[in-house]
Protein backbone atom coordinates (compact mmCIF):
# COMPACT_ATOMS: atom_id res chain seq x y z
CA UNK A 1 0.00 0.00 0.00
CA UNK A 2 0.84 3.49 -0.94
CA UNK A 3 2.12 6.20 1.67
CA UNK A 4 -0.32 8.61 2.16
CA UNK A 5 1.48 11.42 3.73
CA UNK A 6 3.02 12.50 0.70
CA UNK A 7 3.12 15.78 -0.56
CA UNK A 8 0.83 17.32 -2.61
CA UNK A 9 2.14 18.94 -6.25
CA UNK A 10 1.17 22.50 -4.70
CA UNK A 11 3.05 21.63 -1.15
CA UNK A 12 5.91 20.12 -3.01
CA UNK A 13 6.50 23.88 -5.10
CA UNK A 14 5.70 26.17 -1.99
CA UNK A 15 8.59 23.53 -0.28
CA UNK A 16 10.98 24.44 -2.88
CA UNK A 17 9.82 28.21 -2.83
CA UNK A 18 10.83 27.99 1.20
CA UNK A 19 13.96 26.12 0.53
CA UNK A 20 15.14 28.68 -1.95
CA UNK A 21 14.43 30.69 0.02
CA UNK A 22 17.08 29.74 2.83
CA UNK A 23 19.74 31.03 0.41
CA UNK A 24 19.43 34.25 0.99
CA UNK A 25 21.28 36.29 2.87
CA UNK A 26 18.92 39.36 3.59
CA UNK A 27 19.15 39.25 8.05
CA UNK A 28 15.35 40.46 8.17
CA UNK A 29 13.45 38.81 5.47
CA UNK A 30 14.21 35.44 3.19
CA UNK A 31 11.73 35.01 0.37
CA UNK A 32 11.67 32.36 -2.16
CA UNK A 33 10.04 31.47 -5.39
CA UNK A 34 9.19 28.27 -7.64
CA UNK A 35 7.90 28.56 -11.66
CA UNK A 36 6.27 25.26 -12.07
CA UNK A 37 4.95 24.34 -15.84
CA UNK A 38 2.06 22.58 -17.22
CA UNK A 39 3.74 19.43 -16.90
CA UNK A 40 4.40 19.78 -13.04
CA UNK A 41 8.70 20.37 -13.89
CA UNK A 42 10.33 22.96 -11.36
CA UNK A 43 11.13 25.53 -14.89
CA UNK A 44 12.82 28.28 -12.64
CA UNK A 45 13.93 29.11 -8.64
CA UNK A 46 15.23 32.48 -7.13
CA UNK A 47 15.55 34.32 -3.59
CA UNK A 48 16.06 37.29 -2.63
CA UNK A 49 19.62 39.31 -2.93
CA UNK A 50 21.49 41.43 -4.61
CA UNK A 51 22.20 41.45 -8.15
CA UNK A 52 24.92 39.12 -9.80
CA UNK A 53 28.65 40.86 -9.56
CA UNK A 54 27.09 43.16 -6.47
CA UNK A 55 29.03 42.26 -3.11
CA UNK A 56 26.67 41.78 -0.24
CA UNK A 57 29.50 42.59 2.01
CA UNK A 58 29.71 45.97 0.47
CA UNK A 59 25.67 47.08 -0.13
CA UNK A 60 23.79 47.97 2.91
CA UNK A 61 21.11 45.48 4.07
CA UNK A 62 19.36 48.19 6.34
CA UNK A 63 15.69 48.57 6.64
CA UNK A 64 15.24 51.93 7.69
CA UNK A 65 17.32 55.10 6.76
CA UNK A 66 18.51 57.35 3.59
CA UNK A 67 16.97 55.32 0.60
CA UNK A 68 20.54 54.65 -1.04
CA UNK A 69 21.84 53.77 2.29
CA UNK A 70 18.99 51.13 3.03
CA UNK A 71 18.66 47.67 0.81
CA UNK A 72 15.50 48.73 -1.23
CA UNK A 73 17.24 50.19 -4.06
CA UNK A 74 19.66 47.13 -4.25
CA UNK A 75 17.86 43.98 -3.50
CA UNK A 76 16.03 41.90 -6.37
CA UNK A 77 13.05 40.05 -4.91
CA UNK A 78 12.59 36.21 -5.27
CA UNK A 79 10.12 35.95 -8.15
CA UNK A 80 12.32 38.51 -10.71
CA UNK A 81 15.28 35.90 -10.20
CA UNK A 82 12.91 33.03 -10.75
CA UNK A 83 11.92 34.49 -13.71
CA UNK A 84 15.41 35.35 -14.53
CA UNK A 85 16.54 31.94 -13.44
CA UNK A 86 14.03 30.68 -15.84
CA UNK A 87 15.23 27.40 -18.04
CA UNK A 88 12.99 28.78 -20.52
CA UNK A 89 12.14 31.87 -21.76
CA UNK A 90 8.18 30.70 -22.60
CA UNK A 91 6.49 30.95 -19.04
CA UNK A 92 3.23 30.81 -20.19
CA UNK A 93 0.55 29.07 -18.64
CA UNK A 94 3.39 28.02 -15.47
CA UNK A 95 2.29 28.83 -11.63
CA UNK A 96 4.72 30.74 -9.58
CA UNK A 97 5.01 29.87 -5.92
CA UNK A 98 5.94 32.36 -3.10
CA UNK A 99 6.24 32.86 0.67
CA UNK A 100 4.58 36.32 0.36
CA UNK A 101 2.22 38.20 -1.94
CA UNK A 102 4.02 39.85 -4.87
CA UNK A 103 5.11 43.70 -4.98
CA UNK A 104 3.87 45.56 -7.63
CA UNK A 105 7.23 45.61 -9.63
CA UNK A 106 7.41 41.48 -9.40
CA UNK A 107 3.61 41.73 -9.91
CA UNK A 108 3.94 43.38 -13.27
CA UNK A 109 7.15 40.71 -13.99
CA UNK A 110 4.65 37.73 -13.38
CA UNK A 111 2.34 39.53 -15.87
CA UNK A 112 4.58 40.04 -18.41
CA UNK A 113 6.06 36.66 -18.14
CA UNK A 114 2.80 35.01 -19.04
CA UNK A 115 2.73 33.51 -15.82
CA UNK A 116 -1.07 32.33 -15.54
CA UNK A 117 -1.05 31.84 -11.42
CA UNK A 118 0.31 33.35 -7.95
CA UNK A 119 0.25 30.81 -5.02
CA UNK A 120 1.51 32.10 -2.02
CA UNK A 121 1.22 31.77 1.73
CA UNK A 122 1.30 34.76 3.29
CA UNK A 123 -0.08 38.49 2.31
CA UNK A 124 1.11 40.28 5.63
CA UNK A 125 1.61 43.24 3.50
CA UNK A 126 -1.70 43.25 1.77
CA UNK A 127 -2.34 46.98 3.32
CA UNK A 128 0.55 48.64 1.42
CA UNK A 129 0.03 50.52 -1.42
CA UNK A 130 2.56 47.94 -3.34
CA UNK A 131 0.54 45.08 -2.77
CA UNK A 132 -2.60 46.87 -3.22
CA UNK A 133 -1.28 48.00 -6.48
CA UNK A 134 -0.22 44.55 -7.34
CA UNK A 135 -4.23 43.36 -6.80
CA UNK A 136 -5.73 45.70 -9.19
CA UNK A 137 -3.27 44.65 -12.16
CA UNK A 138 -4.20 41.18 -11.19
CA UNK A 139 -7.62 41.75 -11.04
CA UNK A 140 -8.10 43.45 -14.41
CA UNK A 141 -5.54 40.96 -15.90
CA UNK A 142 -7.51 38.50 -18.45
CA UNK A 143 -4.87 35.49 -17.53
CA UNK A 144 -3.95 35.28 -14.23
CA UNK A 145 -5.12 33.82 -11.07
CA UNK A 146 -4.12 34.21 -7.65
CA UNK A 147 -5.02 32.21 -4.80
CA UNK A 148 -3.18 31.26 -1.25
CA UNK A 149 -1.81 28.08 -0.57
CA UNK A 150 -3.76 26.39 2.24
CA UNK A 151 -2.93 23.02 3.47
CA UNK A 152 -2.76 20.93 7.02
CA UNK A 153 1.03 21.15 7.28
CA UNK A 154 2.78 23.28 10.03
CA UNK A 155 6.30 22.26 9.01
CA UNK A 156 8.40 19.82 6.99
CA UNK A 157 11.67 18.50 7.82
CA UNK A 158 14.80 18.17 5.84
CA UNK A 159 16.92 15.34 7.12
CA UNK A 160 20.57 15.51 5.71
CA UNK A 161 21.56 12.21 8.01
CA UNK A 162 22.75 9.15 5.16
CA UNK A 163 19.61 7.28 4.49
CA UNK A 164 20.60 3.39 5.55
CA UNK A 165 19.42 1.11 2.74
Amino acid sequence: MKRTTYLSWDEYFMAVALLSAQRSKDPNTQVGACVANEQNRIVGVGYNGFPAGCSDDVLPWDRQGLFLETKYPYVCHAELNAVLNAISTDLRNCRIYVGLFPCNECTKVILQAGIKEIIYLSDKYKDTDQVKASKIMLDISQHISYRRLVTTRKELTVNFAPIDI
